[in-house]
């Protein structure tokens, strides 16, 4: 097995040694900003797959997102049926919002994608792997270059959280009224 393997399974099974090491990395985690970017990303076998190198232009940030539902503000006056509870459900996930956040606060990158690192009772974490659209090196390389010519991914649901969300899983037979989205067809997906 090569290294990723090993780290894959390290994150997959959490035997007691590898939890230990996470409850401390959890609580420093939440005595850091919500945004803050980091040298390395910490599941390196998950930053590979979705497109993360170690060049100059590719930026990590880790993310923090508040767990729990969405509140109403409080309701006033009048009943309604379909305004009468406080909870909104929304069809973003955490994900997806991670990755706006992290866009709102590097304007001049590109989110190429994200992945879950960690949660406790209060938050989530996603380390969010951004493009720097003037660097020469990332114009250079052919993949990335490509990745930038479409703007604002993280906004209109391009990067793989904002597929999920939109309900663009799904390919082939029995998927072809899932296309440009759930609601943009009324609903048509199973």
């Amino acid at each position: 097995m090569g290294l990723y393997k090993y780290v894959k399974n390290a994150w997959k099974k959490q035997d007691q040694e590898f939890l230990q090491m996470h409850r401390k990395r959890l609580t420093t985690w939440r005595d850091e900003n919500s945004t803050i970017r980091i040298e390395r990303p910490t599941r390196i076998d998950k930053a590979r797959s979705l497109g993360y190198r170690a060049k100059n232009g590719v930026i990590m940030v880790r993310q923090r997102v508040d767990r729990g539902g969405r509140m109403r503000p409080s309701i006033r006056s009048g009943r309604r049926s379909a305004h009468n509870f406080q909870k909104k459900i929304l069809s973003k996930n955490y994900q997806q919002i991670a990755e706006e956040r992290a866009n709102e606060s590097y304007p001049n990158c590109e989110v190429l994608n994200s992945y879950f690192v960690g949660k406790d009772a209060i938050y989530e974490w996603y380390e969010i792997i951004l493009l720097d659209r003037a660097h020469p090196e990332i114009l250079k390389d052919p993949i990335y270059k490509n990745i930038l010519s479409t703007g604002g991914r993280a906004y209109r649901g391009i990067t793989s959280a904002g597929r999920k969300g939109r309900g663009l899983r799904r390919k082939g037979l029995g998927a072809e009224k899932i296309r440009p989205s759930n609601r943009a067809n009324d609903g048509h997906a199973n």
